[in-house]
């Protein structure tokens, strides 16, 4: 064989694979374009102070519902922008921004851009910032208050950003972890929160509301009704229902599968399986659960159960 009729098989070749090679390519990059607008996340406890949660996502359709978290929600945003409902208005957080939710405030969340955003969420107790702000300030301090809902603050968005980094390594050991979250905290509280007095008392409406409360996380999977409410707070269910509203940030039923949600996390941190938790919980059906199970924490049950469910031996 020649070197030219070689050449021209070569070049026969190449020509008749072209298309087969663009077509693979169009199509890789179809996957990976698919598999960007997917919502992907990452749920997991470090033990620093006691336990804090740890959320590592990339949200492009997740849609929270109007919820509360017990903890903090300090969160930096990348490679996008989110939006969400607090204190009364909607918030645009954009990228390289640091979110900042008081613990039981009301909140929502999604995303303000078609392509999504990087969340990189903390979730400190009110018990773990009086510890760091106690370090700053170098005496007992009440809890810290964040009176920004979004703050651009390069420092602290640094700082949590480096600690995402390195607790996403978990070959990176446990004083590395617990230096690098030490760090972020506070930076936080020394550059972005106040100081807040003691509460005033609670008057006759917010002592009503508090009892209604309990009830409902006491009885959170039972079929409590607003007369059941009225009964143990002492209102009318009318004025129940508002000042509820007023105080909590939620109506009652939605309080109320919250508290659902959060018996479900930890049935499923215990080993239940997710058919059981669905039914304990309350929910019609596992597919009703799980829906709102994502709605509220923001990753599937599946993913809660890798995460914090009993280790396989």
């Amino acid at each position: 064989m020649t070197q030219g009729s070689w050449y021209q098989r070569g070049t026969s070749c190449k020509i008749l694979l072209g298309p087969l090679y663009a077509e693979g390519m169009t199509d890789l990059l179809a996957r990976r374009q698919e598999r960007l607008k997917r919502d992907e996340a990452r749920l997991w406890r470090e033990d620093f102070l006691g336990g804090l949660d740890v959320l590592q996502a990339r949200f492009v359709k997740q849609a929270f519902a109007r919820h509360t978290h017990e903890e903090f929600t300090v969160g930096v945003v990348h490679q996008g922008a989110a939006e969400f409902w607090n204190r009364g208005a909607e918030r645009v957080a954009p990228d390289g921004s640091v979110m900042l939710i008081n613990a039981d405030e009301v909140t929502t969340g999604h995303s303000f851009v078609e392509d999504g955003y990087l969340h990189l969420v903390l979730y400190p107790s009110a018990e773990q910032l009086r510890a760091v702000a106690a370090q700053v300030a170098g005496k007992r301090v009440e809890t810290p208050f964040f009176p920004e809902s979004v703050a651009f603050a390069p420092e602290v968005a640094h700082r949590l950003t480096v600690a995402h980094r390195v607790l996403s390594d978990f070959t990176a050991s446990r004083l590395t972890r617990d230096a690098v979250l030490q760090a972020a905290l506070v930076s936080l509280v020394s550059t972005l929160s106040e100081a807040r007095g003691t509460p005033a008392p609670l008057g006759q409406e917010r002592a009503a509301v508090r009892e209604a409360r309990a009830y409902l996380d006491a009885h959170a999977v039972e079929d409590v009704s607003l007369d059941d409410l009225a009964g143990v707070s002492g209102l009318s269910a009318f004025h129940l229902s508002r000042v509820f509203r007023e105080e909590v940030g939620l109506p009652p039923h939605a309080y109320q599968v919250q508290a659902r949600v959060r018996r479900a996390q930890a049935w499923l941190a215990a080993g239940w399986g997710l058919a059981e938790v669905a039914l304990a919980a309350g929910f019609n059906d596992q597919s009703a659960f799980s829906n709102q199970f994502k709605r509220h924490v923001g990753v599937t049950p599946g993913q809660y159960v890798r995460s914090f469910g009993p280790k396989k031996r």
